[in-house]
């Protein structure tokens, strides 16, 4: 219990420090498509999230920004926050390339109302792999609601916490769904977007949060939860059966029973 507390944070900011150039320049993200135009934020997202225009959003553990900027390119005026210094770089470069306002913002998560000054937004905007980086979701949902004005909300999109129990290579059920206060802790080199990319930061420790904890969560800060819902494809080809049925997504094959692979939440704060 007590020698991932002081460790968690600077092992995985090593780990996406490193892994940051990499995905800049590989095939999984393809910046050159993205800065030609190509979308990238599913449909759902963008039917979910509505009309940005005008709106000021912040997006959390936000990478390097291609998800960030997709909103800037819908009128939305962004902040993207990150706690690796090389990502929020990269960023910034990206956004400056394509001749897009934004702001991006080098802070860990927990401290985010701070490092943006005690401004509040009228969305806040995360998700894609990023709450399983958080050992403690009520903490996390507490700045959320800390930083949106009244009326604003909370856009969450995550792949489903029902897939963490499978291994990597098949659909077999390997992990437990539900997590203690100890982290999964994993020492892998390479990424998801490149498997055999060469690295040497590769601990890492990661919490499942079971989606009855994230709703909660939200809920208890006194967010109204709009909208729960759950997709059968996913963002990348999390396990050889995946076949791809589009850019950026992947789906079971047909015949296969279908599980719930990603999901979607929207909750409001009271005017």
């Amino acid at each position: 219990m007590g020698e991932w507390r002081d460790e968690w944070r600077e092992a995985n900011r090593a780990s996406w420090d490193e892994r940051v150039p990499i995905h800049v320049s590989g095939e999984f993200y393809d910046v050159a498509s993205f800065k030609g135009g190509q979308e990238r934020l599913q449909p759902f997202e963008i039917a979910e999230v509505g009309d940005v225009s005008g709106k000021e959003l912040l997006h959390l553990q936000c990478h390097f920004g291609i998800d960030t900027l997709s909103w800037a390119r819908r009128g939305a005026s962004v902040t993207g926050l990150d706690f690796s210094a090389p990502a929020i770089e990269a960023a910034s470069g990206l956004a400056s390339e394509m001749g897009l306002e934004a702001t991006f913002v080098h802070s860990d998560v927990y401290e985010a109302v701070g490092a943006t000054g005690g401004r509040t937004f009228d969305i806040v905007y995360t998700g894609r792999g990023a709450i399983i980086w958080l050992p403690d979701i009520g903490r996390w949902a507490e700045v959320v609601a800390d930083l949106l004005k009244p009326g604003g909300f909370l856009y969450l999109t995550e792949f489903h916490p029902f897939t963490d129990v499978f291994g990597d290579d098949d659909l077999s059920v390997e992990h437990d769904y539900f997590q203690d206060e100890n982290p999964r802790v994993y020492d892998e080199p390479g990424t998801y977007a490149d498997f055999d990319a060469e690295t040497s930061h590769n601990l890492t420790y990661e919490w499942n949060h079971t989606l009855g904890n994230v709703v909660s969560a939200v809920s208890a800060t006194g967010l109204n939860v709009e909208l729960l819902h759950e997709y059968d494809y996913t963002m990348s080809p999390r396990w050889p059966i995946l076949e791809k049925s589009g850019f950026d997504t992947y789906r079971l094959p047909e015949g296969t029973p279908k599980i719930p692979l990603m999901y979607s939440l929207r909750a409001r704060k009271g005017s």
